[in-house]
Parts: C-alpha cells; structure tokens; sequence
C-alpha cells in the first residue's frame, strides 16, 4: 500500500500526458482540416473566376466592335457636327473601346432595343469615341474633361449640333443587373434630345 500514492500519481500523470497528446493530436486535425477548407475555399474561387473571365471572353467575343482606333476622332467630330447642323441633331460620343465589356453591351442593347434605338436615330448622331493603348485620343478627351477619368467606361458626352458639349453621362447609373435599364437609358436620350 505504500507504493499506492505513486501508483496514482504515476497513473495520474499518464492519464494527463495521453489528455494532453489528445488534445494536440484534435488541434492539429482541425487545423489541417481549416487548411484543406482554406484550400477548397480557394480553389473554389479561382475556378469560379476563371469560369467568369471564360464566360466574359465568350460574351465580348460575340458583340459587334463599334470603335475604331485608328480613326483621326477630332477630324471625325467635326464632321458629325456638320453632320448635325444639318440634320438638326445632338450628338452622343460613346466613349469607350473594344476592350471594355460594358462599352460593347451598352452598344448591343441601344442597337437591339427598337425603342431605344428609334430615339437615337431620330434625335442623335452617335460616334464611338476610342480610348484604347493604341489610342487614347488624348488631346479629344482634354477637350470635354477627361470623363473616363472621373466616371470610368463607358461614359457619355452629349453635344449640341454646335458640337458644344452640353452634358456628360456616368454609365453606372443606367445599369441594372449584368446590363442596362431600359427606362434609365431612355430617359437619358430624352433628356438631351435637341429641343424643339
């Protein structure tokens, strides 16, 4: 019996060291599997984005390309604003490139949208005005405020059939899910629609 008191001690200290190597073995567990959760997580969100960069790909691949970079674009105003003059219109510049997703859906959607597209061709002439690394159409841009800058692309300036620049249009506010909202887009044409 005297032995007793280190026999529970000893059982004691055994049962604490095996408690302890448990909870370490439990601890490493859960921190392989946040690891592999980390992982999938990841992995996940990568493939997801990917499928999306393959889907936008797809997409920008089948829209029209409406602007051309190797136009002279300050020749081309002054000739719309002649253009304008004697049609007595306003003129859009869709200012943009094919480069840019939302320039080429803004662009599908005016030109499938027969509503829309009536009140472009009735009130407008439309020029897509190029902002790509081939050309940035720099010294145009100075001209109405560099709008890229502050409202990103697309982004819209109306002039008057004097070519003098009378409004510029943030597209964010015309979207609506993954496109454009067709009560937000007519209202901007109507909006800056030559007066009668």
């Amino acid at each position: 019996m005297k032995n007793s008191p280190f026999k529970i001690l000893a059982l004691s200290s055994l049962l604490i060291t095996t408690l302890a190597c448990s909870q370490k073995t439990e601890n490493s567990k859960t921190e392989v599997m946040k690891s592999d959760t980390a992982q999938v997580v990841e992995s996940d969100s990568t493939a997801v984005l990917e499928a999306k960069k393959k889907a936008a790909a797809a997409e920008k691949a089948k829209l029209p390309k409406p602007y051309n970079d190797k136009e002279n674009a300050e020749t081309k105003i002054a000739e719309l604003v002649k253009q304008a003059q004697a049609e007595n219109k306003n003129i859009i510049l869709q200012a943009g490139g094919n480069w840019c997703i939302w320039c080429l859906r803004f662009n599908q959607f005016v030109q499938t949208t027969p509503e829309l597209k009536t009140v472009v061709d009735e009130n407008y002439i439309y020029y897509h005005l190029n902002y790509s690394p081939e050309n940035k159409n720099e010294k145009v841009f100075a001209k109405y405020g560099n709008p890229g800058e502050k409202f990103g692309y697309p982004v819209f300036v109306v002039l008057d059939k004097n070519g003098k620049m009378i409004h510029t249009q943030d597209s964010a506010v015309l979207e609506e899910g993954k496109g454009y909202s067709i009560e937000k887009v007519k209202a901007f044409f109507t909006e800056w629609a030559p007066k009668s």
